[in-house]
């Protein structure tokens, strides 16, 4: 894992929640509408172009004489972790679990184990429950810049 602590993730999720917004309000025309991305992005910041992909190492050594840079990296990234292991994804989503107010209590899936076991294990979602996933996830070796998540519903094995 990077190395955080507790108060440093939680700066940094709302660091990423800030900017989330901020790229809302920048998707929205006029009358409030929501602009299609592709759309949007080209008329919002035309000029953008995505920086180039930087490792840890990389973003740690960049600017070695600048004192306010240098701990100001090292309170966001931490230090390095000594030896990574290639072998795991930079991802790994650990538990799954989900909530509803009118459950008797949330529904936890671990995702470390063997996913075989996952496959057999049936819930049943009322139809109109309102619920929420939550996603726990580590991230391993390199700085994550977004994840995505498709969430598909089935309904008597066909896709709703």
């Amino acid at each position: 894992m990077l190395g955080l602590d507790a108060c440093e993730l939680g700066a940094q999720l709302l660091e990423l929640l800030r900017l989330a917004l901020c790229a809302r309000v920048l998707l929205t025309d006029k009358e409030g509408r929501q602009l299609p991305p592709d759309e949007a992005l080209d008329e919002a910041v035309p000029e953008y172009r995505a920086p180039g992909r930087k490792s840890l190492r990389e973003i740690q050594q960049l600017d070695p004489e600048d004192e306010s840079l240098a701990k100001y990296k090292q309170a966001l990234l931490g230090p390095l972790p000594p030896v990574v292991d290639l072998s795991l994804p930079n991802v790994q989503v650990t538990r799954l679990t989900l909530m509803s107010e009118q459950a008797p209590g949330p529904i936890t899936m671990d995702l470390t184990g063997e996913l075989a076991v996952l496959r057999n294990q049936v819930f049943v979602l009322k139809e109109g429950v309102d619920y929420r996933v939550k996603i726990t996830f580590k991230v391993n070796k390199e700085i994550v810049s977004g994840l995505k998540c498709l969430h598909h519903t089935y309904r008597q094995g066909l896709r709703v």
